[in-house]
């Protein structure tokens, strides 16, 4: 009789383990570091003079604990997404499998660097001058720097530099960059010239060799994993319909065939890293990924595509949220969730699909499940 209670203890904890809520995830990586924009800042412009900060309601209003954390949606950012496990509400399965958020460099010090850090900067760019009209921002040149910076830190705790590497040769690294390069420079021809001095492919061309420095750096520093996130059809966001398009409903095509030119030649970049000794590079195909999302929007319990929760103007469109101005209600039926950022809901669905492919044009050539496991 005595063998009652024990059996019935496996029973709970088998119970615990394969239910969603209770689930207990193995980390599939070490670290998870994060470069980018305001697509995944997740507080690093908090303490900036710059007009580029989410850090009042509405956003945040379904983060857990309630509040504005200086993430640009309603809740989670991708990369939340995919660094937790379980998290017991929204989402069902477990990815790299954190039990926590990966913190920002403003916040994070010490042990907690050994874990990963997010560096990305909302307005932040791939040029040093982009989003320059919004005031304060990292731009990726300045993320590098905090990187090494961090680096050294991490030599310190690990003893030595052979140690970091090994370390930070198993961790993942996403790069989401150059978004704001378009609609915070090329097409903003009242503060910036390059639309003049460039055509559309000379101008990929310029990002595309300054990136592949600035990558090489990251390299250099120990990345050897690395997931580049492509750009998603930023003509279809709620700003540039408002701007742009005759019916509110249109993506402005001069923006996304700019987008495309990008794009195509990260192929050929990951192509090119991937001959350095050690590296795993990998192309995260967004606009692919966003383009399927909003072409069968209703399968994935979209019903609003063309204008965000919360904003002011056409497709509430003409700039982000106001302090405190109360959102839609139905936000998990809206893929945007202001002028330019995507919903929560639709976060949870591109995060999915980077960390694992749907569709073998969802990355090249590799999705972040199988970069995780090499």
């Amino acid at each position: 009789m005595a063998r009652w209670p024990v059996l019935l203890l496996l029973v709970v904890v088998l119970l615990l383990v394969s239910s969603p809520a209770g689930t207990v995830a193995v980390r599939q990586v070490p670290c998870y570091f994060i470069f980018g924009d305001s697509l995944v800042d997740n507080g690093n412009n908090n303490g900036m003079a710059t007009l580029a900060i989410a850090n009042y309601l509405p956003y945040g209003i379904d983060f857990p604990g309630g509040g504005p954390s200086g993430r640009f949606s309603n809740g989670l950012t991708t990369v939340d997404v995919i660094d937790l496990t379980t998290f017991g509400f929204r989402l069902q399965t477990s990815l790299l499998g954190f039990d926590d958020f990966i913190p920002a460099y403003a916040d994070a010090s010490g042990q907690a660097l050994l874990a990963g850090v997010n560096f990305a900067s909302a307005a932040a760019g791939i040029r040093e001058e982009t989003g320059r009209q919004l005031g304060g921002r990292i731009p990726f040149s300045g993320q590098l720097q905090n990187y090494q910076q961090a680096v050294e830190q991490m030599v310190n705790l690990l003893g030595d530099e052979h140690s970091a590497a090994t370390h930070l040769s198993k961790c993942i690294f996403t790069v989401g960059m150059g978004s704001n390069d378009y609609l915070n420079n090329y097409f903003m021809p009242a503060f910036y010239s390059t639309g003049q001095e460039f055509s559309p492919e000379e101008f990929a061309d310029d990002l595309v060799r300054q990136y592949t420095q600035q990558l090489k750096t990251l390299y250099d520093y120990g990345a050897r994993k690395v997931a580049l996130i492509g750009l998603g059809r930023i003509g279809c966001s709620p700003n540039e319909l408002a701007r742009g398009s005759t019916n509110g409903v249109a993506c402005i095509d001069q923006i996304d065939g700019a987008v495309r030119l990008f794009n195509a030649k990260l192929v050929g970049l990951v192509d090119q890293f991937n001959t350095l000794d050690g590296a795993h590079f990998t192309y995260i195909n967004a606009f692919g990924i966003f383009d399927d999302v909003l072409r069968n929007s209703s399968t994935y319990g979209l019903r609003v595509t063309n204008r965000g929760c919360c904003g002011v103007g056409r497709n509430n469109g003409q700039i982000t949220c106001l302090p405190y101005q109360a959102p839609c209600t139905n936000r998990h039926e809206y893929l945007f969730w202001d002028a330019f950022h995507p919903s929560e809901a639709a976060n949870i669905i591109f995060a999915r699909r980077n960390y694992r492919a749907q569709s073998p044009a969802d990355c090249y050539p590799m999705d972040i499940s199988t970069l995780a496991r090499i």
